[in-house]
């Protein structure tokens, strides 16, 4: 289903950057003055970390708030929809602290979205995955097939984090999981209200970021998320 949002990406200053982070003083620097090469407004939530990210994040220009203790990464970029919807912008960019997602292609996202006027864009790495350990390739391949059924469209990438929302889909998303099922939980409430999720070719980038996802907590929330949504 196509969709018309007001103003547009093409102009930069309606686009506003989300970089939630925990524990990531050493990247998280480094993201947040490229980012702002990009866009004007980029802000981080340190989601209750014990290092300096809070502090390197505002050395390095970005506008920064703190969650006092740890509440999750779903928390965190709710908390940057929330910020960045009261203040005007028109679509909000989620990309993640350690370096894994570059903010030169931020402008993949802005171009797509004046392409296609989909209020949910989604990176995918799926288009060369030469650079993706073959496990995570695997796991990649099947969430990805497993929740777009559930959402009823092809989205190729499921599990990537490089996001880019418009904001009458915010208020839609300001509910659900917590932690990495929210990721999730976006696409499919986008989908039951019939809206189109566009997919932006990124590339695939490991350096030395350790992944935060519990292998089975995680795993856990994300199969008590389909049941529920599979139920409705």
């Amino acid at each position: 289903m196509g969709f018309a949002p007001g103003g547009g990406a093409s102009d930069r200053k309606n686009v506003a950057a989300v970089i939630p982070a925990y524990c990531e003083e050493k990247h998280v620097g480094g993201v947040v003055q490229r980012t702002l090469l990009q866009l004007d407004r980029v802000l981080v939530i340190d989601d209750g970390s014990s290092d300096a990210t809070a502090q390197n994040a505002r050395a390095a220009g970005g506008e920064v708030v703190v969650h006092p203790r740890n509440l999750g990464k779903g928390e965190s970029i709710k908390t940057g929809l929330c910020h960045w919807l009261d203040r005007g912008a028109e679509y909000v960019v989620i990309l993640d602290a350690d370096g894994q997602h570059l903010p030169e292609e931020i402008d993949r996202f802005v171009a797509a979205a004046s392409a296609t006027a989909a209020p949910l864009l989604i990176g995918t790495r799926m288009s060369d995955v030469r650079a993706m350990p073959l496990v995570r390739r695997l796991v990649n391949r099947y969430m990805s097939n497993k929740i777009s059924r559930v959402c009823g469209q092809r989205i190729p990438d499921t599990q990537c984090g490089f996001r880019m929302v418009h904001r009458s889909l915010i208020p839609d998303l300001l509910g659900g999981g917590a932690r990495f099922d929210y990721e999730t939980e976006m696409l499919i409430v986008a989908s039951r209200k019939g809206l189109s999720i566009a997919a932006v070719p990124i590339s695939t980038v490991y350096s030395d970021e350790v992944s935060s996802i519990h292998p089975v907590r995680d795993t856990l929330r994300f199969f008590k998320l389909m049941r529920r949504y599979q139920n409705l």
